[in-house]
C-alpha cells in the first residue's frame, strides 16, 4: 500500500465520519466542503442535481487524513490543499476511473497542480476561470452613513423574487447556468437564510444571504443588487446586517469569497472589516 492512498466513496456518511474531523480542524479554508456535505446532508443527495456526487479522502499509512474532495454534479471538483505529488496521485487515480470534470476548485497552488496533473493525464487543456480571495471578518465596520432603507429577513412571500434574483447572480458571476434555483431558495427560506434591503415603502433593492452555522463558520453568500440599483451602497449595508446577525448568533468565524477581478466588491468587503484568509482559484477544463 502506498504511503498515502486516495478513498473514494459515493457514501456521504462514510466520508464524513473519516473526514468529518479533518473538514473542522480548519474550518475557514474548509467552508465549502464543509458547507456543501451539511447541505447534502439535510436535503439530500441530488440537492445540486442529479448526478451522484463523489466524495474522497487522502489518508496516511496511520489513518490520518490529509486532503479531502466533493464533486457535486453539475459543479466542479472542490479540492482541500494539497501537494503537487498528492494532486498528481488523485488526478492519475480519477483518470484511471474516468472521472470528468468541468472545473476544479482549491487554494490557489492547489487547483493550479491539480490542473496541470488533469491536463497531463486527461489531455483537457486547463486555464484559469476565476481567481477568488477567502476574506474573515474582524471588526465589522458598517457603512455610515447608512444607505436610504432597512434589513428585513425574507419570507416564503418573496421567493419569486429569491429566484429570478438567484439567476440573476448566477449569470453575473457566471455559474449555476440552468440550475433549478427552487431547492436554493426553498432551503435558505427554512433558515431564514437570506436577507433583503427594501425601500421604506417595502420595495427590495439588494439581498444577502448566509449559510448555515456548521464547525463555528458562517459563509456570507449570495451577495446581489439588481444593475439599476448598484452604486447607492445596498449591498454593503445588506453584507453588513447578515455579518452582524451572523456573528451575534454566536459564529466564531463568518467569511465571504470575493472575485479578484472585482476591484469594488473588494474594496467593499474590507471597509466592512473582513480581512484576507487565502486565495482561491477555479481552473475550467476544455473538452
Amino acid at each position: 500500500m502506498r504511503p498515502e492512498t486516495w478513498q473514494l466513496t459515493d457514501d456521504l456518511d462514510d466520508f464524513l465520519a473519516r473526514a468529518g474531523g479533518f473538514l473542522r480542524s480548519r474550518p475557514a479554508p474548509h467552508t465549502v466542503p464543509l458547507t456543501v456535505t451539511d447541505t447534502l446532508r439535510r436535503h439530500g443527495l441530488h440537492y445540486y442535481g442529479r448526478g451522484a456526487p463523489l466524495f474522497g479522502t487522502l489518508t496516511a499509512a496511520d489513518g490520518t487524513v490529509l486532503a479531502a474532495l466533493t464533486h457535486t454534479p453539475p459543479h466542479g471538483l472542490c479540492l482541500t490543499a494539497v501537494t503537487p505529488e498528492q494532486a498528481e496521485a488523485l488526478a492519475e487515480r480519477l483518470a484511471g476511473l474516468g472521472h470528468r470534470f468541468p472545473e476544479v476548485s482549491a487554494e490557489r497552488d492547489s487547483a493550479a497542480a491539480f490542473a496541470a496533473a488533469w491536463r497531463r493525464r486527461t489531455g483537457r487543456e486547463a486555464t484559469v476561470h476565476r481567481r477568488q480571495r477567502l476574506y474573515r471578518l474582524g471588526e465589522l465596520t458598517p457603512p455610515a452613513p447608512a444607505p436610504e432603507g432597512r434589513p428585513r429577513i425574507a419570507g416564503a412571500a418573496d421567493r419569486e423574487l429569491l429566484l429570478r434574483w438567484f439567476g440573476e447572480f448566477a449569470q453575473v458571476v457566471g455559474e449555476g447556468a440552468g440550475r433549478d434555483a427552487g431547492p436554493w431558495a426553498d432551503a435558505r427560506l427554512s433558515y431564514g437564510g437570506i436577507t433583503l434591503w427594501e425601500a421604506a415603502d417595502g420595495t427590495p433593492l439588494a439581498m444577502a444571504g448566509a449559510t448555515r452555522e456548521i464547525a463555528g463558520q458562517v459563509r456570507v453568500a449570495p451577495v446581489y443588487t439588481p444593475a439599476a440599483l448598484r452604486g447607492r451602497g445596498y449591498a454593503g449595508a445588506v453584507t453588513a446586517e447578515v455579518s452582524r446577525a451572523a456573528r451575534a448568533a454566536g459564529a466564531a468565524e463568518v467569511l465571504l469569497f470575493t472575485d479578484l477581478a472585482n476591484p469594488t466588491s473588494n474594496a467593499l468587503y474590507q471597509r466592512l472589516g473582513y480581512r484576507e484568509v487565502a486565495d482561491f482559484a477555479v481552473w475550467a477544463f476544455g473538452d
